[in-house]
């Protein structure tokens, strides 16, 4: 079958063009294997990074079709099966259609290649490795139970593809921001019980927004990752952990995620008129805060916006219930999520 490859051509200081190919194609080839047929066949100028050809090495992450996936990946009918319909409506039902382009939030080096520096950077960041500073003791080995090993799996499966991070709405807005792959390998460290710094650790991933508060749950992380790492959910534990250890003072982002907690099992969903004033006033103890509400403030109540009252919703003995539950459950180690990290209910 002969299908188009819509490629993203760009090089340093340019402006980025699209380049279109056709190929003959099996619909069972990787994308991959389509660029490098067009690289060998068609344009040795175009550019693009591959190593291992079996999802693996990370290596050859790009956009395809408009969201970050490995094209050793990738094949050109599963392309097509959830593309199709849409290219063809877009090209005036001519041939079907793959587009690609270089990963997001990373600078063009040429054509599909990104400068990833930034992305190691954050990495290294987060100190990713087992403290050393245990193993004084020449002679002691570091053992772990299967149990403990286990905890470990699902982060230890990310192969730094940097999937995650392309995509990540939080990186885009917040330059400061390390990044979902950088949180999901911290929270291997924190998970690690070979490693004695988990205190140390804690304190430097709740820093700000750079850490795990700039994180916006978007679940864009964990949609596209190919080894089902799932950063969203790892930045979740690691913020149950640091819950865990403060009270409502330490910052606002606490503040804000207990404030939610307590508001929906006490009304079943948030009653808007306090969030405000608990959140970013601290309960009064805030006045910059709460003079900072006041613009907003006078706007709704000008529009007619501002709730008068607050109506609990009729399962909010259900929701507390489930809460406790959630919490008690917890308690036992028997889930490593948290409550107080999911999404806000619907209707508050």
């Amino acid at each position: 079958m002969q299908v188009q490859f819509k490629i993203l051509r760009q090089v340093q200081g340019a402006a980025p063009t699209f380049q279109t190919y056709v190929l003959d194609v099996d619909p069972s080839s990787t994308i991959l294997e389509c660029l490098n047929r067009i690289k060998w066949e068609q344009d040795g100028t175009l550019a693009f990074r591959k190593n291992c050809r079996n999802t693996i090495c990370g290596s050859c992450s790009m956009r395809i079709n408009g969201r970050s996936a490995l094209a050793c990946k990738e094949n050109v009918a599963s392309e097509l099966a959830n593309f199709e319909a849409a290219t063809h409506a877009q090209n005036g039902n001519s041939l079907p259609e793959i587009t690609v382009a270089p990963m997001g939030n990373m600078p063009v080096i040429k054509d599909l290649v990104v400068d990833m520096q930034s992305f190691w950077d954050n990495l290294k960041a987060v100190d990713p490795y087992v403290s050393t500073a245990a193993r004084q003791i020449p002679e002691r080995e570091f053992l772990q139970t299967p149990a403990e090993r286990a905890r470990l799996n699902q982060t230890g499966n990310c192969i730094l593809c940097g999937a995650c991070y392309s995509e990540c709405n939080a990186r885009e807005v917040n330059p400061n921001f390390v990044g979902p792959h950088a949180l999901a390998k911290a929270y291997r460290m924190v998970a690690d019980t070979r490693d004695d710094r988990t205190e140390t650790r804690l304190e430097q991933y709740n820093f700000s927004t750079d850490g795990v508060w700039g994180c916006t749950r978007c679940y864009y992380c964990n949609s596209v990752c190919p080894m089902e790492v799932a950063p969203m959910e790892q930045i979740s534990k690691i913020k149950s952990e640091i819950l865990d250890r403060k009270d409502a003072q330490a910052s606002r982002s606490i503040r804000h995620r207990k404030v939610l907690i307590n508001l929906v099992k006490q009304g079943g969903w948030i009653d808007e008129r306090l969030f405000g004033l608990q959140v970013v006033g601290n309960s009064f103890r805030d006045l910059g805060g709460i003079l900072s509400l006041a613009p907003l403030g006078v706007r709704m109540v000008t529009k007619r916006k501002f709730p008068g009252k607050f109506e609990a919703s009729e399962n909010t003995q259900q929701v507390r219930s489930l809460i406790d539950s959630v919490r008690a459950i917890e308690a036992s180690g028997q889930v490593q999520e948290v409550v107080a990290d999911t999404p806000e209910p619907v209707g508050g």
